[in-house]
């Protein structure tokens, strides 16, 4: 039997009929109200829920984390969908706006549609959590979604599409389509009303790229290289065990995670002796009882080991592991002290089990430290003082600040999040995650005629006289 190459559908073919489906998709579900996606979407977290011992399995095995971890993460997704379902009404309902007075004659109100369809194209290292700060925000303000998984992780896509259609929907407005970057950039083509990017920054770029060529609309979600800063008065025992989390779990493949830690010079040395005491004899492995698991890409080895060796050539040393701690597929606990600024290690994004901790003079010293890099998305403060953790928050040029925690904001399903800088731009999660999806309408209704007629052809002298002698009077007046 010959078979027809032409027949075989290729990868753009794919993703635009996956695009037609959803565009079919979209006007049936944006013509729901408020109540009715919610209704659906919270049917959809149930059964994320009940089902969730299976889901967990599937991101195990994709990324090599261990089961606790991935549980951990299905349960942040939960309580985001359910967020966003709950929410939705209240966040995007119309809103009466004061017209002011020139405009008095005017009612003014401000609306949020729904965009149509969203392409998410999500990252490997957390598939579940990370993709469904847009999917579910998305779909909660009315949106069909195409959802792109890495390649690395296209079952648990897959699984999340899956469960959307066992719900037996009269449509599918959520679908996956899996392959590598190319289906990424097809599905920027595809006339799509907005992508949602979460990866790195050089990737990050390649995709706005795309997006540019037909303006459309883009939020990233890039980069990290985030510090964690103790101060005086800090609890030692606190910030050493969220540094730990922070630079370890999930064998440090958290975007948001802890890579850089400035810690004051009077606490410096039992801060580094407790760290160092919860890090060395951490398990990492595919056991069941594993702490954290092997490098989910391979080639991330490289850049650890990379960074590690530059740090140690810089100066840097070592007090937990070193060069030998790269085993590939697996990464042992690796802390450094005393490295470089403007070494590879405290510049460049790790994604690894590893972290430098450095000595500062002051908590100031230690903020202008953070601000030197050029990502910008998350950073955590230990200290006594609450007007040191709020000067803190006020000059971070970050995101996101936990006061006292690491990744405070994650579960917090009001809170938005995003970076600036090479971390990226736009928001999901929050009302303004909500927001972030939806395309706003202004309206004006005219109640009756306007004192002063500007807006013609015909103005009177009198009317012109008038409002240049209100301009005057009321806005000119100098403030004291």
């Amino acid at each position: 039997m010959t078979i027809d190459e032409t027949s075989i559908p290729t990868d753009r073919d794919r993703v635009e009929d996956a695009v037609r489906r959803a565009r079919h998709a979209a006007r049936w579900w944006g013509g729901l109200s408020h109540d009715d996606r919610k209704n659906w979407l919270l049917e959809f977290k149930s059964v994320v829920a009940r089902n969730s011992a299976s889901l967990v399995d599937v991101v195990r095995e994709e990324t090599g984390k261990p089961a606790d971890d991935a549980l951990l993460e299905v349960m942040l997704a939960v309580e985001h969908l359910t967020w966003a379902a709950k929410n939705a009404r209240r966040v995007l309902r119309e809103r009466s706006v004061l017209p002011g007075l020139v405009s008095a004659n005017q009612a003014a109100s401000v609306r949020y549609e729904p965009m149509g369809v969203v392409g998410v194209i999500g990252p490997w290292n957390y598939p579940v959590y990370t993709p469904m700060g847009s999917i579910a925000y998305s779909m909660a303000a009315g949106n069909a979604v195409v959802f792109k998984p890495s390649e690395l992780t296209p079952r648990t896509g897959t699984w999340l599409a899956d469960t959307w259609d066992s719900l037996s929907a009269p449509h599918s407005v959520l679908q996956t389509v899996v392959g590598d970057g190319a289906v990424g950039a097809h599905l920027a083509r595809a006339g799509v009303d907005k992508v949602a990017f979460t990866g790195s920054t050089a990737t990050a770029k390649k995709v706005m790229a795309t997006c540019a060529e037909t303006l459309t609309p883009i939020v990233v979600e890039g980069g990290g290289k985030d510090a964690l800063i103790v101060d005086e008065g800090a609890d030692l025992d606190a910030a050493s065990e969220f540094a730990a989390f922070g630079a370890m779990g999930n064998a440090g493949q958290t975007c948001a995670g802890v890579e850089r830690v400035y810690v004051v010079d009077a606490l410096a040395d039992r801060f580094v002796d407790k760290l160092v005491a919860r890090v060395t004899d951490l398990r990492v492995g595919d056991a069941a009882d594993a702490q954290y698991g092997r490098m989910t890409l391979p080639r991330q080895v490289d850049v650890v080991r990379s960074q590690v060796e530059d740090a140690l050539a810089r100066g840097g040393r070592a007090v937990v592991g070193g060069p030998e701690s790269v085993r590939p597929p697996y990464v042992d606990p690796v802390v450094l002290l005393d490295v470089p600024e403007d070494s590879e290690a405290q510049v460049e994004e790790t994604f690894g089990p590893t972290v430098v901790v450095n000595r500062v003079r002051d908590l100031d010293e230690a903020i202008d430290r953070a601000n030197t890099s050029k990502y910008g998305l998350g950073a955590s403060v230990f200290t006594g003082s609450a007007a040191a953790g709020r000067r803190a928050a006020d000059r971070l040029r970050v995101g996101v600040v936990s006061i006292n925690s690491v990744l405070g904001f994650a579960a917090i399903g009001a809170l938005p999040f995003g970076g600036v800088g090479d971390s990226g731009f736009g928001r999901i999660h929050g009302a303004d995650g909500l927001r972030e999806f939806s395309r706003v309408k202004s309206v004006t209704t005219q109640r009756f005629a306007p004192p002063l007629n500007l807006v013609t052809m015909t103005r009177k002298r009198r009317d012109v006289a008038i409002a240049r002698f209100l301009l005057t009077k009321i806005h000119g007046r100098r403030r004291r």
